[in-house]
């Protein structure tokens, strides 16, 4: 649509860095509230995690974006440079930070689950926008439609092919995870045990996201069996069973403990 928000000189706002630092930033002012209002820690301490969640999530989100097609990516420097900004695996970006936020909430001496409760709520909101931004930039784009609500590209910086009717992909992720957000919030004073919050996104978004994958048409993002089960498919079948496993072991506990 509009890769590029406005230009000064030779400095350019790109849209989908905008919206990425408009969504980390009302992430880290929920979680930092809420933290501060239901746990009673320090809301300026939640911004270490932020840089590392944001660092090591970047850096993951573009290996496994690589290692979709590493034979072309990893042919030549200029491809890995190549929309730096832009093309990023959400799964990538999860398993990597998901590490170092751990660490730190251990180091911290938080209560682990009740935090990744919170930050699931806020990683909502800072990957939704971020999907927003892959819409401006024309990434993570549909196949080609004929549907009425079909979007067609014309920017030349777009990453998108122009002048195409494509299903808008990522307006379809943004409001998945607009949704699960909404849901959370709804389910955040009810829930019956620490941790659900988490769960319940990781299930909804894995389940989600294997059936947009559908309707996904940047064939660079790789298969495991041809056009039948992509990447993301199958990262998100192995996420959704580890996670309903865990989510009902939880539940069962929390249910013997009353």
């Amino acid at each position: 649509m509009h890769p590029e928000l406005f230009s000064v000189g030779n400095f350019t706002v790109h849209t989908y860095g905008f919206l990425i630092m408009i969504g980390a930033t009302s992430g880290y002012f929920y979680l930092a509230w809420s933290a501060n209002k239901d746990l009673g820690i320090d809301r300026y301490k939640i911004q270490n995690i932020l840089v590392l969640a944001i660092i090591l999530g970047f850096v993951g989100g573009k290996l496994f974006f690589y290692l979709e097609n590493p034979d072309y990516y990893f042919s030549s420097f200029s491809k890995l440079t190549k929309n730096f900004r832009s093309g990023f695996v959400f799964y990538g970006s999860l398993l990597f930070a998901s590490p170092a936020i751990v660490w730190y909430f251990r180091k911290q001496n938080w209560p682990f689950w009740p935090m990744m409760d919170r930050l699931a709520i806020a990683a909502c909101i800072v990957h939704g926008t971020g999907r927003l931004g892959c819409f401006f930039a024309g990434c993570c784009h549909g196949i080609e439609t004929d549907v009425p609500w079909a979007v067609t590209f014309t920017d030349q910086a777009s990453q998108a092919p122009l002048h195409t009717p494509l299903h808008p992909t990522q307006l379809y992720s943004s409001t998945l995870i607009f949704s699960i957000l909404i849901l959370l919030l709804m389910f955040k004073r009810h829930k019956r045990f620490e941790g659900q919050l988490f769960f319940i996104y990781i299930i909804l978004y894995a389940l989600g996201r294997s059936i947009i994958e559908i309707f996904r048409g940047d064939e660079e993002r790789g298969f495991i069996v041809d056009d039948i089960l992509s990447h993301s498919q199958f990262i998100s079948i192995v996420v959704i069973a580890i996670a309903i496993w865990a989510y009902f072991k939880f539940k069962k506990k929390a249910d013997f403990q009353k």
